[in-house]
């Protein structure tokens, strides 16, 4: 992967910058680096929905659910869930 940083310069309303500089310093990392963290945060939040919804799409909820309940009720029957993980009540 390349390294080498590039610069980005945006505009940003004041009472942003001032929220962007509060957070900054209170997570105790520079401006520049929180500012990294959020935009690469809400991108990855974006690819995934994005992700999500071309899986889904052209399936309706009933089949949705009935695939998620398949892969929920998958267990190799010689194994039990250790103690720590049981579910309270089983």
């Amino acid at each position: 992967m390349n390294k080498k940083n590039h610069v980005l310069t945006i505009r940003v309303p004041k009472d942003l910058k001032e929220r962007i500089e509060k957070t900054a310093e209170k997570q105790g990392v520079s401006m520049n680096q929180f500012a990294i963290y959020a935009f690469a945060r809400e991108i990855a939040e974006l690819e995934t929905t994005a992700f999500f919804q071309n899986q889904y799409a052209g399936k309706d909820k009933r089949e949705i659910l009935e695939a998620f309940d398949a892969v929920m009720n998958k267990q190799i029957p010689s194994q039990t869930p250790p103690d720590w993980d049981q579910v309270d009540g089983e």
